[in-house]
């Protein structure tokens, strides 16, 4: 088989790479890429579309005549590519337009939790910035403002004050920080407790859970700073009893593959769920329609099963018939990120140590935001630039592999956080 897969991040090589140890597929082709996820065996190999958007991502799979193709990000599912491609008779794995909407508006999602009676926090929506203002000095308890739309995962903003919710306000829906997404906003109850992202493959009718694996979305140690896409992550996260995934599973996971359904928008992909543990039981902070950036680098380092077995087997309908295996043991990953990230950063920076950290056992260096020069330096391109994975027989080994392996790597202006998993970490 001959695959595409859609995207230029951390999460797309990291599906790349693992789709490339597949028997059956002689070669993955990533579109767009980036500049260091092309493999040295030619196995794992980067292409530019002829034309931008989803009309030119059509054109190329129709001349390269793949196989099947995998939607990495969010932005291409929420334009309805799945639903394009499936006009032209081309094979796809994700969800379609109707079923991205989980992701893709926040609002639909809030609602949608209310209709099915799925467990989240209160929450008000408004398009009117005198209104959210009106309705945020009521509040007595600290609260979260949310744009409605895509923003890169940057459109969740946890105020530490009701002037610092006000200005999230203003930025959001005056300044119009995240464009057209932030025309609808929510204002909800902050919740409290450890959060934890779970992830299902699904057919639509069945889910079959990934590891559980927790993400860091602050951008500094100890957990402050701003928002980001994610910092760093670990699998499995056992900050989860067995008890507590089957509840989960119960009251939310499969209620919300079969209100989609239910409602004329079978869910196939990856659903993910970013659930906060509170002291009344599990609520749900987000859906998203996709994989998670970085939790794919900790969880599908550990997959046993064939990943293209079990993409055919969702876009099928037959996962119920698919034993899907994982191996013992930890991974964590580590995210080197641009000076300023996530707000206003530089590019252009000549990243060394590469080859020095992939040679470590254990490590793998998944490339995020890079470009390579026609004289063959790999350079930085984004704000999260590399996830830095290490994989070991319990979590210490798998973070001192990914930490071992970022002492060798540097750019001009990088950080990273220096404590991904040290609360978890038994003394």
């Amino acid at each position: 088989m001959k695959i595409m897969v859609i995207g230029s991040g951390g999460r797309e090589h990291t599906l790349a790479w693992k789709l490339a140890q597949s028997k059956r597929v002689t070669q993955v082709v990533v579109v767009p890429g980036n500049g260091g996820m092309a493999s040295a065996d030619g196995k794992i190999i980067c292409l530019a579309p002829p034309a931008a958007g989803v009309a030119g991502l059509v054109e190329v799979a129709l001349k390269e005549n793949f196989a099947l193709t995998v939607v990495g990000p969010e932005v291409p599912l929420a334009e309805g590519i799945v639903d394009r491609f499936q006009a032209q008779g081309l094979r796809i794995w994700g969800p379609s337009q109707a079923a991205a909407q989980i992701e893709a508006s926040k609002v639909f999602a809030k609602d949608f939790m209310k209709r099915q009676q799925i467990p989240t926090s209160d929450y008000a929506v408004f398009s009117n910035f005198l209104a959210a203002q009106q309705y945020l000095y009521k509040q007595l308890a600290p609260v979260v403002i949310k744009a409605d739309g895509l923003a890169a995962g940057k459109g969740v903003m946890l105020p530490a004050s009701m002037l610092e919710a006000s200005e999230a306000l203003r930025q959001i829906m005056v300044e119009h920080r995240f464009g057209a997404a932030g025309e609808q906003v929510i204002i909800e109850e902050r919740l409290a407790g450890p959060e934890i992202s779970l992830l299902a493959f699904c057919d639509g009718k069945t889910a079959k859970l990934i590891l559980p694996a927790q993400d860091h979305k602050r951008a500094f140690d100890g957990d402050v700073g701003p928002n980001t896409g994610g910092m760093g992550a670990f699998a499995p996260a056992e900050i989860c009893s067995p008890a507590e995934i089957n509840q989960i599973v119960e009251t939310i996971l499969q209620p919300t593959l079969d209100g989609l359904r239910a409602e004329g928008r079978d869910f196939v992909g990856v659903l993910y769920i970013g659930l906060m543990l509170t002291a009344d039981g599990p609520r749900v902070l987000e859906y998203n329609c996709r994989f998670g950036d970085p939790e794919t680098q900790v969880t599908l380092p550990l997959l046993e099963t064939d990943l293209v077995e079990i993409f055919e087997h969702s876009i099928n309908g037959t996962l119920a018939d698919l034993d899907i295996t994982w191996q013992t043991g930890a991974a964590a990953t580590v995210v080197l990120a641009s000076g300023g990230y996530p707000d206003k950063y530089e590019k252009g920076k000549p990243i060394t140590g590469l080859d020095q950290a992939n040679a470590l056992e254990g490590v793998t260096v998944f490339h995020a935001g890079t470009k390579l020069t026609t004289a063959g330096q790999i350079m930085t391109d984004g704000g999260r630039v590399l996830n830095v994975t290490g994989v070991g027989a319990d979590l210490p080994q798998a973070l001192a592999r990914a930490y071992q392996a970022v002492k060798l790597i540097q750019f001009d202006k990088m950080y990273y956080r220096t404590d991904i998993a040290a609360k978890y970490i038994k003394k």
